[in-house]
């Protein structure tokens, strides 16, 4: 049977993957400040889950709705441009996203549910407020991208060095990644009148701003080891994750579009290789 364009089309306007990815950040980010947990720990571990694809999913949902204009240049096959999905349905589907994910954070502890309300404030305003402004949409999204796991570490109560470890380096790499996406739309940002980082000093600076975040961050993706938080088999994926990402570096300055793309498989075997060490530490 085959799924109607409207569902399609809402399924996509989550970006699926994404938001499970997202998912799977959180766990990890409670693996690394207390192991396998048990108990209550485990439940609210599956609750902050939950929270966090159902929030990274309303927000690529209203993402898309306040970009609709600039996806109509810069991806007219997303489902708003292509008439899929309706941007006042958008609109509600992110909504009704957010109440879920809202409904699920306020069970689990304080420190938690801080995370919760500051994340759910930047996901709303980043499109109209932060995303033209030079830099400033990129840490944005560089904080939401690591703050997966300092969500998930506080879900079992305690921000452990690791974790805040693992955030800084997260978000830092996002940061970079987000760089090389504006990049790559530059077209419909400046069409739009908006003022990315690219638009504002040049492409090939802008690569240059990512690039010294990124190696800024290779240089000190060690660090765990070197605290003693984290086993040598960290070292084991870190090093060609770190080799990932700064291929893919310099991959942006001919093709941002592939460049985007491999330094996310960089950032995610990087997410493992903190599980790989959290798992084999010989205490």
């Amino acid at each position: 049977m085959e799924v109607p364009e409207g569902v399609r089309g809402l399924v996509e306007l989550t970006r699926p993957g994404n938001a499970v990815g997202a998912g799977v950040l959180t766990f990890i980010g409670a693996f690394v400040a207390v192991g396998l947990p048990a108990g209550p720990d485990r439940v609210h571990v599956g609750v902050a889950i939950g929270a966090t694809v159902l929030a990274t999913a309303a927000g690529n949902a209203i993402n898309d709705y306040f970009d609709r204009e600039i996806d109509a240049i810069n991806a007219p096959d997303r489902p708003i441009p292509r008439a899929a999905v309706a941007p006042r349905t958008a609109l509600a589907f992110s909504v009704v996203l957010f109440g879920g994910a809202i409904g699920l954070a306020l069970t689990l502890p304080l420190l938690a549910i801080l995370i919760a309300v500051i994340n759910l404030a930047a996901l709303v305003t980043y499109t109209e407020v932060f995303k033209g402004l030079p830099g400033a949409g990129n840490v944005v999204v560089g904080y939401l991208g690591g703050s997966t796991f300092l969500f998930g570490a506080a879900s079992v109560g305690t921000l452990s060095p690791t974790a805040i470890v693992l955030f800084l380096l997260a978000a830092v790499s996002t940061v970079t990644r987000e760089i090389i996406k504006d990049v790559e739309d530059v077209a419909g940002d400046r069409e739009e009148g908006l003022r990315t980082l690219p638009i504002a000093i040049g492409e090939r600076r802008a690569l240059a701003v990512g690039g010294a975040l990124l190696v800024a961050a290779v240089l000190a993706s060690p660090l765990p080891w070197i605290m003693g938080t984290l086993g040598v088999a960290y070292l084991v994926l870190v090093v060609p994750a770190d080799a990932i990402m700064l291929y893919a570096l310099a991959e942006s300055f001919e093709d941002p579009t592939a460049g985007q793309k491999h330094i996310k498989i960089g950032m995610f075997l990087a997410a493992a290789s903190f599980v790989l060490g959290r798992s084999l530490l010989v205490v």
